[in-house]
């Protein structure tokens, strides 16, 4: 016990000390009075109880003492009250939770009401997606941020998060349904602007912004899926009946500085669309020694890495690419990995990957691979798990990727599986997703195709 007495001795000065440094001086430890000590074992515990405080002021600093020794199970008490009695839980719970709600109430008034006007904004644009909407709601200044300058300025200094999806189901193909990754959840918007007598698919994106193009290849569409921001593109100057490949990319780091669209077909004809232009131009011809026609992957979405996009073609094997400034394309040929079918290009953090199905005898599996740069060779990074792989066994499986940044999102179906499966390309994490159904639905829906997309609430088209 006199050991126990010198350490709190010990602990008291040092307090002391620090206040006579940086604060008001306190009262001497001589003028405490440590009156007695108990040692009761009382559920297996040992309990400090100091009493009789003769100077009002120490009480600052006891409590002090109490929160500081927590760890010890040291207990400071009022002066001139005696020890509390043991209450039941229940009763200790409910007083605990009534004045935890009363205290964060006040709490919550007096900040909000001090809270400066022009941070509003700033703490809005941190809101998640679905939180946004539903502040919408709540008054009239609220529903007119998406058209603030300074709120647009906010938006572009919040680190974007993961991509939505937007996708487009095998048995509703006139509406989308959009997946958030982050609280996996699906959405079904409706764009009103989308022409509903004729099928619209998503072919590209960029900036927040989703780029479509109807099934006869004839018209293209600008969306922003959030907002309803909505704009069809004029005429092109070359009429195309056949498929086209289909890049998007900003003009600078957000959709406000403008975008380019461009398209591409298999006899080597292309044109490119300046949103600040209103217009469609074509820049000039393919060099000769890209061989036409373009034998091009129209299931694998063009990837966009500063400014230049890349296609993926067939034959020979490897990539065609074209940059969006300068107007060069270039052609880099390279092997497929054995064994490849459904092979889809992609890209993270400046990296080239290709995600496909490795199918070998009866076994087939996801895999995932890098191009070397040095070498122009794929070599593989991660493949699926293989007790997820173990599913596709004995099955004739086909992959669509949605997706082709950071975050993918992968369709695997066959005559009995229809799954939805994940893929941080970073962190090379597999997530199982949801299964898509319709509101008030039941049956999960295939998902036939899809672009990802960064959600941005002030991107306009």
């Amino acid at each position: 016990m006199e050991e126990e007495l010198a350490m709190l001795r010990q602990f008291i000065g040092q307090l002391v000390d620090l206040f006579n440094l940086y604060g008001s001086p306190l009262p001497p430890f001589d003028s405490l009075q440590l009156l007695h000590f108990h040692n009761q074992q009382q559920n297996n515990n040992n309990r400090w109880c100091v009493l009789n405080l003769d100077d009002g002021s120490a009480d600052d600093y006891c409590s002090l003492v109490m929160a500081a020794g927590k760890s010890r199970r040291f207990k400071m008490l009022e002066p001139g009250k005696p020890p509390a009695s043991k209450k039941p839980r229940k009763e200790r719970n409910r007083g605990k939770s009534v004045g935890t709600t009363s205290s964060n109430e006040v709490m919550q008034q007096e900040i909000w009401k001090e809270f400066p006007e022009d941070l509003f904004e700033a703490v809005i644009a941190r809101l998640p997606i679905a939180t946004f909407f539903r502040f919408r709601s709540v008054c009239q200044k609220w529903n007119s941020l998406l058209d603030s300058r300074s709120f647009s300025q906010h938006c572009s200094q919040v680190p974007q998060a993961n991509p939505w999806f937007y996708t487009i189901t095998h048995e509703n193909v006139n509406s989308g349904a959009m997946y958030d990754p982050s609280l996996k959840k699906w959405h079904h918007p409706t764009i009103s602007y989308l022409p509903t007598k004729m099928i619209v698919l998503p072919v590209a994106s960029a900036g927040g912004l989703v780029c479509f193009l109807d099934i006869g290849h004839r018209n293209f569409y600008v969306c922003n899926p959030l907002t309803q921001s909505f704009k069809e593109l004029p005429p092109r100057s070359v009429k195309v009946w056949s498929r086209v490949a289909v890049g998007m990319t900003l003009n600078g780091s957000a959709a406000s500085g403008g975008y380019k669209i461009l398209w591409v077909c298999c006899d080597g004809e292309y044109e490119v669309y300046d949103s600040l232009k209103n217009s469609w131009t074509r820049p000039g011809s393919m060099p000769s020694f890209i061989k036409l026609p373009l034998s091009l992957n129209f299931r694998s979405q063009a990837v966009s890495l500063g400014g230049t996009l890349y296609f993926m073609r067939s034959d020979p094997e490897g990539i065609v690419s074209y940059d969006m400034v300068t107007g060069v394309w270039k052609q880099f040929v390279m092997p497929a990995p054995l064994h490849l079918s459904d092979p889809t290009l992609a890209e993270c953090g400046g990296r080239i990957m290709l995600v496909g199905l490795l199918t070998k005898n009866a076994a087939t599996c996801v895999c995932i691979w890098e191009l070397q740069k040095m070498t122009l060779l794929w070599k593989e990074v991660d493949r699926m798990p293989n007790i997820w792989c173990l599913d596709f066994y004995g099955k004739h499986v086909r992959m669509t990727c949605l997706g082709n940044t950071g975050l993918l999102m992968l369709s695997l179906r066959s005559r009995q599986m229809n799954r939805l499966v994940s893929y941080n390309v970073a962190s090379r994490e597999w997530l199982k997703v949801p299964g898509c159904l319709v509101p008030r639905g039941k049956k999960r829906q295939w998902i036939a195709c899809g672009t990802a997309f960064n959600p941005c609430l002030t991107a306009t088209t």
